[in-house]
């Protein structure tokens, strides 16, 4: 068991190390950092402390490791039939494996867009009160997700449901590794339960579907035609701080030739959610073209097997018994509450690792 920790901890260290690509990042921040006018662009400062800083605790977190671990072995070379020994080394296989999965879900992280920030939506699928009730769940777990790891987000529209629960909800998440961690969550989830809205207390099933993509802020140029977009101005809804919801500020975008809309109402400027909502659309746009482009490789390369899989990922289950299943990994746990309070980094780090089904 521990030689099989300190195969995988010096094939994460030494994967690190030896990559001159992030050690020559590392430095290019520094020296940004160190740029007089670094402080100009306060997102931008801030994007840059951030990924330095997640550079250095892994850098940090490696070297503690194979300190640990080298420390363990010479226990072990010195007396590995004292029992004193065994119970110190026993009790580090726990923490060490933890770190080791956290670094390896970073080391996974690769792709153009992981770094950056995300554009989360939450839709309702058929069923009515209770679909909308479980999008409203849904965007709770997100919400105390994003919390629990330091990300910032912004709820740019909001749609109440008709009885309660929501209509949908939109969001950007603001964070290094935003995008990374957020893009496995979608597709369909699934919640069975017995439910509060049904007075013969019958167990329902209800369905919600999560869309992720990347926000890509001003970093892509996108043209967009002005024939080709309806803006349209409205008075806000839904949750709003005051003044929010008492002018006609929020905005609606519809990009004509692929039947795009982008909603934003969380500013009290309409100058200020027109500006965010065409970075949302630039950003959807660009996404599709994307998407058009990768349908085009996989039609010459063959079927691949990637982060986007078919529709219904994961069920919730809370009753008849209590469950929470992942179905491309089947990573399951019995601590429903837990997870709906935002703790599923479990099942994320299951699908980063790419340990599917077969």
């Amino acid at each position: 068991m521990f030689l099989m920790i300190i195969k995988k901890e010096w094939m994460i260290y030494g994967g690190y190390f030896e990559s001159e690509r992030k050690i020559d990042r590392k430095n290019e921040l520094e020296e940004i950092m160190n740029s007089p006018d670094f402080w100009n662009d306060k997102r931008k400062s801030e994007s840059v402390i951030s990924e330095l800083n997640s550079i250095k605790d892994v850098i940090s977190s490696c070297e503690s490791l194979k300190n640990k671990i080298e420390s363990d072995i010479e226990l072990i070379n010195l007396d590995s039939n004292d029992a004193e020994v065994l119970d110190i080394v026993n009790s580090d296989i726990d923490i060490i494996n933890n770190e080791l999965s956290r670094l390896e879900s970073l080391l996974v992280l690769n792709g153009p867009y992981d770094k950056g920030d995300a554009i989360l939506e939450i839709h309702p699928g058929a069923g009515g009160t209770e679909s909308c009730d479980w999008a409203l769940m849904l965007y709770r777990m997100y919400t105390r997700w994003c919390n629990s790891h330091g990300y910032k987000y912004e709820v740019i529209d909001y749609q109440d449901g008709e009885v309660a629960g929501i209509k949908s909800v939109s969001m950007l998440v603001h964070g290094l590794y935003a995008y990374g961690y957020l893009k496995c969550e979608k597709g369909v989830h699934r919640l069975v339960r017995i439910s509060p809205f049904d007075s013969g207390a019958r167990r329902h099933t209800s369905f919600a579907s999560v869309d992720v993509m990347p926000y890509f802020s001003d970093d892509v140029h996108v043209d967009i035609d002005p024939s080709d977009i309806r803006i349209d101005i409205f008075r806000s809804s839904g949750n709003g701080g005051q003044g929010v919801n008492t002018t006609d500020s929020a905005v609606r975008i519809l990009h004509i030739p692929t039947h795009i809309i982008v909603t934003c109402q969380d500013e009290r400027s309409q100058i200020m959610n027109k500006e965010k909502a065409m970075r949302v659309l630039k950003s959807k746009l660009y996404k599709l073209e994307l998407e058009k482009r990768d349908a085009e490789l996989k039609e010459i390369q063959g079927v691949q097997r990637d982060i986007n899989f078919g529709s219904q990922i994961r069920s919730y289950v809370m009753h008849p018994y209590s469950m929470v299943k992942d179905h491309r990994t089947n990573v399951e746990t019995s601590n429903v509450n837990k997870v709906m309070d935002g703790d599923i980094d479990l099942f994320i780090d299951s699908v980063l690792k790419g340990d599917f089904n077969e």
